[in-house]
């Protein structure tokens, strides 16, 4: 009778014979879709030789499974699965791998690991500071005491993950060089992003306000943002509002998941 087994590291020796599950949340807008796909032909690139399967848990195809029976089709025996989440949350800690355990199941003998959430990466922490840099530069904004931060989340119910966009936005301010700075979310969390809006539109001396949507790709959620920012300038005429571009299918986001992905230790053998 077939059953668990202790787990064991895997070493840098081991990568060659490894593979990795690329999980990304999904989404309805094709260009967010495309996206999604770019960024896992960057990562593939990133660690070839090792085969790269993306997939999306919701809306698009292909599935986990599909991708999973893909992978073990190339012969892979030791997955890695590098869900593509800026929190944990829900997905992270229950619907992915509830979804993973099932494919192993299925597939005896292939043993698995599933890396973190981005998170406050160091490659994601430049990143957002060098699109709020770009933001400025486009609009020919110089940053000063005058200029304001909002940091922006999709938002959770879980509240490691509202915390973790606080202490993000804490740290980009302030690699940023911005003492104004506050935190909105746009759904599931407070403060709600239109609260946000009005009250650092209304602190003395600030003047300008750049929004920074923390979203990985485009999408409907994206332009949601754009909308309530678009609605907070008619509000506030005397403040220039300001939205700098999300993270996008980039060389920083891949090496994030890389170092995410390499340091776990597979969590079943079956």
């Amino acid at each position: 009778m077939g059953g668990k087994t202790a787990a064991t590291p895997l070493r840098d020796a081991d990568l060659p014979s490894d593979a990795v599950l690329l999980v990304g949340h999904g989404t309805r807008d094709p260009a967010g879709t495309e996206e999604f796909f770019q960024l896992a032909s960057i990562l593939a690139e990133r660690l070839a030789p090792l085969p790269v399967e993306g997939c999306l848990l919701e809306f698009q195809q292909p599935t986990i499974p599909a991708a999973w029976r893909a992978l073990v089709r190339r012969g892979a025996k030791q997955i890695r699965v590098a869900p593509l989440l800026l929190f944990a949350a829900g997905h992270a800690r229950s619907d992915i791998p509830d979804a993973v355990a099932a494919c192993a199941a299925e597939t005896p003998g292939v043993r698995y690991s599933q890396s973190g959430p981005l998170s406050r990466a160091p490659t994601i922490i430049a990143l957002l500071s060098s699109r709020i840099e770009q933001a400025a530069d486009r609009e020919a904004i110089q940053i000063d005491e005058s200029v304001a931060l909002l940091m922006v989340g999709r938002g959770s119910y879980d509240p490691c993950a509202k915390a973790d966009m606080r202490v993000l936005g804490e740290i980009v301010a302030r690699r940023c060089g911005m003492p104004h700075h506050a935190v909105g979310f746009y759904a599931m969390a407070e403060p709600k992003l239109p609260d946000v809006l009005d009250e650092v539109a209304g602190r003395a001396g600030i003047r300008t306000v750049i929004v920074q949507p923390h979203l990985l790709f485009q999408g409907r959620l994206y332009d949601a943002i754009g909308n309530q920012v678009a609605e907070a300038s008619t509000r506030h005429p005397q403040v220039r509002f300001i939205v700098a571009d999300y993270l996008g299918p980039t060389a920083e986001v891949a090496e994030a998941l890389v170092r995410r992905g390499f340091a776990q230790t597979p969590q079943s053998v079956t």
